[in-house]
């Protein structure tokens, strides 16, 4: 995947080595003069130092925010980050904001990028989200999680030299998130056909060969070849782009992220260090298809049988015999070198169990298996 012009949603997206190279110039040949950096302590030094130097070069002027972390340790995509990005913007004169980082600082760039009206270029520093193509940005507002909306990159520029690099926690990560799509492709048709919620069937098509590919590749990625590397950068842009077609979430988000996103905020309220998004959403993927599986195979309820699994259940399991088994998806998970169990995350069980029965709650327009079970 190298210079996709043809994709209707950017102007530029480069996946190659060097990538980083080709930012000035780009952002020269749209005369964008003056520019925000955003990026944090990390992602600063494995990119962004190098790619202001690039910039102030090319005779661009460089206002670099460094976000600051949370009292937790980590930069979090909360009302203080945005503030700090909005302050560092000068509104009719910023002309582009970079995003340099991950999903938590390219959700802060693109919805601060979204409310003052000015576009933002991705440069990714580790595969390890789908949503570097994404039009939402999830915030923690108030200490709750909401996806609210928000822009796409005009460009992406993924420099592989540099992706080969992030950590390995970051890589697995990127693996555990695209491992989810087993359980989302499956909520969304489930969905779709217990509650007529949209569907569309390139959006799955295109998700289903993303998250295929990286399960065929699931060693080459936990070894971080290039190869690997640039198997699991592509699909967790593919799975972006589905979102952007479908115009909603679905095809890439279901029950194993509405259990990520509920973690989430309880780590948040108890002061616990976040845990990387990707890590939680493949071991939560690991959870729902043991759950699923019990019920829809072996009619294990939390409560009742649901009334659309005794009008549906031929046509749900049918579906859930492409989920693989909670072992398989473990054991996929370990060789990608990533966590594959609660405990490796640091989930207790009184909260594992309070988030099987409440997590659905997290979005409540979602019509998944998981809800139906706790409404049963």
């Amino acid at each position: 995947m190298s210079n996709v012009s043809e994709l209707p949603f950017f102007e530029c997206l480069v996946l190659e080595a060097g990538a980083l190279n080709q930012v000035a110039p780009f952002l020269v040949k749209h005369e964008s003069k003056r520019l925000v950096l955003a990026a944090d302590g990390n992602t600063y030094e494995a990119a962004g130092r190098d790619l202001e130097l690039k910039l102030r070069e090319a005779g661009l002027e460089v206002t670099l925010c460094l976000l600051e972390p949370a009292g937790t340790g980590d930069v979090v995509a909360d009302e203080a980050s945005i503030v700090q990005l909005l302050l560092a913007i000068e509104p009719g004169l910023t002309d582009a904001l970079i995003a340099v980082g991950s999903g938590t600082i390219h959700d802060i760039v693109r919805f601060a990028g979204h409310k003052s009206g000015i576009p933002f270029i991705s440069v990714p520093t580790a595969p390890s989200v789908d949503g570097f193509t994404s039009a939402g940005a999830p915030l923690i507002i108030r200490g709750i999680k909401k996806t609210v909306p928000a822009v796409p990159p005009t460009a992406i520029f993924a420099d592989l030299n540099i992706l080969m690099k992030a950590p390995q926690s970051l890589v697995a990560a990127g693996f555990g998130d695209m491992l989810g799509k087993y359980t989302s492709l499956f909520d969304w048709k489930f969905s779709h056909l217990t509650a007529g919620e949209p569907y569309n069937e390139q959006s799955a098509l295109i998700t289903e060969r993303a998250l295929n590919s990286c399960v065929k590749h699931a060693r080459e990625i936990g070894q971080r070849t290039e190869e690997g590397i640039t198997v699991l950068m592509t699909a967790l842009i593919e799975s972006g782009i589905a979102m952007l077609l479908f115009g909603q979430s679905h095809p890439a988000s279901g029950a194993e992220h509405h259990l990520s996103h509920y973690w989430e905020m309880e780590f948040l309220r108890r002061g616990h260090r976040a845990l990387l998004h990707g890590a939680k959403v493949g071991v939560a993927c690991a959870e729902i298809s043991r759950l699923y599986h019990a019920a829809a195979d072996s009619g294990m309820y939390p409560a009742g049988e649901p009334e659309a699994l005794r009008q549906h259940g031929e046509q749900v399991r049918v579906w859930l015999a492409d989920v693989p088994s909670e072992d398989e998806i473990r054991e996929l998970l370990r060789q990608a070198g990533g966590p594959s169990s609660l405990e490796e995350l640091g989930i207790d069980g009184e909260l594992f169990g309070r988030s099987l029965n409440e997590a659905h709650l997290v979005r409540m327009n979602r019509h998944t298996l998981l809800r139906a079970l706790n409404e049963a």
